[in-house]
């Protein structure tokens, strides 16, 4: 067999061949922060397991010194040298060809090579700090998912798992992290050689480096493992709140988990120039200053909240990811859903009052509205090629990953859950699974099909609407696949089914197999709170409404249609305080999904959200916000003569609660209270709420005066400065320029990025223009760049032939650092006609790129969903009459 082998066989492959696999890499780098170069060696420790003449490993971007390979068997003497090397670099793969086959057994594999400290935010790269008023270079990794093969060359997939002993040749004065604690360090005038202790078995993609000037902190958990928070230095107070959450968070995990951290530190490191929210390398965890730093005068309580679930994600993986790793990239969501379900776990053990699982609803919905799209795909995803393996970091393998699995362990229980999990850890520890691994796990501990249940889940994309008709005292469902084009797909699921009558006292769950099925609720309907019925008067004559909620706490990942009858009696159940915070919720979401599917006219979602008006939950309340700023824009779009009444309307709901709240903090408030606020103020603003906007303007000038004004706490500066810049135009650029200033004076990157993200709401085209361009300067970090370009409705037109005039650049830019697919979204999608559908895709027809074909699909997509929702907004006759009544009935 191995005489047959050719050079030829190995290209195009997804995966690496088998017949070779490492099994320790001793790993040398010495980076040149001045050249922004780096030199390296390898020595990897090979296991030949079948016969072959070739080995065949992953490289990219490096220079690889053929004259250095060699290969040596360690029961042999003979050096080996390869006669024919050749780099495929379409396929980022090396092939070495040997004259002879290879000896089987342990063998050691030498090479070395030299790279470059991109700016492209992957493999080993170069971010920019400042010292003493000096730009300086530091060097980072970031491996994840296949980019180790741009540091040193590799078997870079999650299933070749290896040991790694790495040293480092470093300049004295700075520090150098690995995933290890350093085991000897040797000083040699201006540089220093650093020894780190050898690693556990662990894939490529969490190999980490980093090397920089930093200050750090200190702290240790119950088990004596040192934790420590990296950052610039003078920023090593911002670090306290994350090192307290990190080190209680793996205290909480080893419990959960039943496994201890497996190894003796973990730092923590905020990187200047970071593409992603974070990386969860073994021991060295990477994050963007604004996931790890939290300062109690400049940061908002949303930001706080962000550090805590981020760091409580990336702890996660520690056990689910880098302890027990995926087999391939199509279990991603294995590590991405679980730790993203996990991060919630744990930030409700550590901050209760947070309500944090009805704020993971944010979450859930994030994944249906993702998931309702035709262009959507199956949690379970076929990789083909490493350059489609970014374009499954979204919203289906995190969002919906970690919501099915939520479904999961309401259905099979906690405790139940909990003890299934450790299993699995302990079972897989150090090796690699798949996802019915996972299932096979649960169903031995649980007795249930999981594997049935939950195939259903994984293996196909989208999800189900659950029609329910009453009659009588019989329950009519019907599921069908929802898609928001308003076609129906072909998907059937196996569903969770869980009910509640008149009160949630009286519950029923069970699993829904087939499309059709009826249930005899006579039991019920006794049993309910004072036996109301569906008339409105209950037996004993009292007023109270009977009513029927379906998706318990929405924890099942499907969307619910009533019938009229059933849909008022809820609306009488939200207005009467009978349900919960996420059921709450989950009728307003699954009313607006149905509206923008033109399953339901906008003036029923109206007349539904006036239901609402007395709302008072901070999570409740915001998703009243997303979606009233969503129906904002689209009626700009479709009905301008209505738009303003609309707006009314929409004001008039929130402004209750905003007027409560007011613009100042009070003393011991919730932390929910607080954000609340900013996210009321915004709103308002956006809606064009004049008193709002000119508060939020005299503020914003008292605060320019004077940066130490407690008139404006951080959480408010959002609404502050859009309010600002809706006053600007090419006329009158103070505002703007003011806004600059703020920007160019702060080293904090939240209130950069808070900045960045007002800037393109101003209603001039041109300032638009300005601020676009702003974004391609060497002023703004290539990672923020992303955050100003959601810009005002006037501007969509601009950004577009901005987008357009620049692509080449943009493309260049941004694509290898995977945010590509922010500029094509934030840009396309708002727009609501199908001629702008064409235009779009005729300019990207010879443009496309496997990295991006996805996103531009998804956007192209939304914007034809958006456009026949405007045209069903035309024909709703009826929306006029209704704006009217509701604006009567609020005055």
């Amino acid at each position: 067999m191995a005489e047959e082998q050719s050079m030829e066989q190995f290209k195009g492959q997804p995966r690496l061949p088998e017949f070779a696999a490492p099994r320790c890499y001793d790993l040398f780098l010495k980076p040149d922060l001045s050249a922004c170069t780096f030199a390296g060696a390898a020595e990897v420790t090979v296991d030949v397991v079948a016969a072959t003449r070739f080995l065949v490993l992953n490289a990219a971007d490096l220079a690889v010194d053929h004259a250095s390979i060699s290969f040596k068997n360690q029961e042999s003497s003979e050096e080996l040298r390869p006669f024919e090397i050749v780099e495929v670099q379409e396929d980022e793969i090396l092939v070495l060809g040997f004259d002879r086959v290879l000896p089987l057994g342990k063998a050691v594999l030498r090479i070395r090579f030299t790279g470059t400290l991109n700016d492209q935010m992957k493999g080993f790269y170069r971010s920019v700090y400042e010292y003493n008023g000096e730009k300086r270079n530091m060097a980072v990794t970031q491996f994840e998912a296949a980019d180790a093969r741009r540091c040193f060359p590799c078997w870079d997939e999650p299933a070749f798992k290896a040991t790694f002993r790495i040293k480092l040749e470093v300049p004295s004065e700075l520090v150098a992290l690995s995933n290890m604690p350093v085991i000897e360090e040797k000083n040699d005038g201006p540089l220093k050689t650093l020894s780190f202790q050898e690693s556990p078995i662990m894939s490529t993609y969490l190999v980490a480096v980093v090397v920089g000037l930093f200050d750090y902190i200190e702290a240790f958990t119950l088990d004596g493992i040192r934790v420590r928070v990296y950052c610039q230095v003078g920023k090593s107070n911002q670090g306290k709140f994350a090192l307290d959450v990190a080190v209680k968070t793996l205290d909480l995990y080893k419990e959960y988990f039943v496994v201890p951290y497996p190894l003796p530190k973990l730092d923590m490191v905020a990187i200047p120039d970071f593409a992603s929210g974070a990386m969860e390398n073994y021991g060295l965890v990477t994050y963007r200053e604004k996931s790890l730093l939290y300062d109690e005068r400049y940061s908002s309580a949303s930001s706080k909240q962000w550090v805590a679930i981020t760091v409580t994600h990336e702890l996660a993986h520690q056990w689910f990811g880098n302890l027990v790793t995926m087999e391939w990239w199509t279990h991603l969501w294995l590590n991405e859903g679980f730790a993203s379900w996990m991060s919630y776990l744990a930030a409700d053990s550590l901050f209760p009052e947070w309500n944090i699982w009805t704020q993971f609803l944010d979450d859930t919905t994030s994944g249906l509205v993702l998931d309702a799209l035709s262009e959507s795909h199956p949690i379970e995803v076929e990789i083909n090629h490493a350059n489609e393996i970014d374009e499954i970091f979204d919203s289906i393998s995190y969002d919906k990953g970690a919501s099915i699995i939520r479904m999961l362990q309401s259905y099979l229980g906690a405790e139940c859950f909990q003890r299934s999990l450790a299993s699995y850890i302990k079972r897989f520890a150090y090796s690699n699974a798949k996802t019915e691994d996972l299932w096979a796990v649960l169903e031995e501990e649980s007795g249930e099909p999981v594997k049935d249940l939950m195939s259903s889940w994984t293996k196909q994309k989208g999800y189900p609407m659950i029609y329910v008709r009453l009659k009588e005292h019989e329950l009519e469902f019907e599921q069908s696949q929802f898609l928001t084009d308003g076609s129906s797909g072909n998907g059937r699921w196996i569903v969770p089914l869980t009910l509640c009558c008149g009160s949630y006292n009286t519950q029923k769950k069970f699993l829904l197999k087939t499309k059709f099925e009826k249930l005899d609720i006579t039991d019920l309907i006794g049993s309910a709170n004072g036996k109301a019925n569906l008339s409105g008067k209950s037996s004993q004559g009292n007023s109270e409404r009977f009513w029927i909620k379906f998706n318990i706490d929405q924890t099942g990942f499907y969307r619910v249609k009533y019938d009229n009858e059933l849909a008022a009696g809820l609306r009488y159940a939200i207005e009467a305080n009978k349900l919960s915070a996420t059921d709450r919720i989950g009728i307003l979401e699954d009313s607006y999904a149905l509206c923008v599917a033109c399953k339901q006219i906008l003036s029923s979602l109206l007349s539904l959200l006036d239901a609402y008006r007395e709302e008072v939950d901070y999570t409740v309340l915001g998703h009243i916000v997303t979606i009233s700023c969503k129906i904002a824009n689209i009626v700009a779009d479709a009905t301008p003569e209505l738009a303003d009444e609309i707006k009314v309307f929409l004001i008039i709901l929130l402004q209750n609660s905003a007027e409560k709240l007011g613009w100042d903090p009070k003393e011991g408030e919730s932390h929910l209270a607080v954000m609340l606020r900013g996210d009321l103020l915004t709103a308002l603003v956006l809606l064009g709420h004049d008193m709002t906007r000119n508060e939020a303007v005299r503020r914003f000038y008292i605060f320019l005066n004077d940066r130490n004004t407690s008139l404006l706490p951080p959480d408010t500066r959002q609404a502050t400065y859009i309010s600002v810049m809706q006053t600007v135009s090419v006329s009158n650029r103070s505002g703007y320029e003011s806004l600059l200033r703020i920007y160019r004076e702060t080293d904090e990157s939240e209130e950069r990025v808070r900045v960045l993200s007002s800037l393109s709401s101003c209603p001039d085209p041109d300032i638009v223009l300005e601020v676009l361009n702003f974004l391609l300067s060497s002023e703004v970090r290539n990672q923020d760049a992303v955050y100003g370009l959601r810009v005002s409705r006037e501007g969509r037109e601009t950004a577009w032939r901005w987008l357009k005039e620049n692509w080449d650049y943009i493309s260049k830019t941004w694509e290898s650092a995977s945010l590509i697919s922010d500029f094509i979204d934030y840009v396309v999608s708002p727009f609501s006609s199908k001629e702008k559908a064409e235009e779009i895709e005729v300019f990207f027809a010879s443009r496309t790129k496997p990295s991006f074909a996805r996103t531009l699909k998804q956007s192209l997509e939304r914007v034809r969903i958006n456009a026949r929702w405007v045209q069903s907004i035309r024909n709703d006759y009826s929306l006029e009459e209704v704006v009217k009544e509701l604006a009567q009935k609020k005055e």
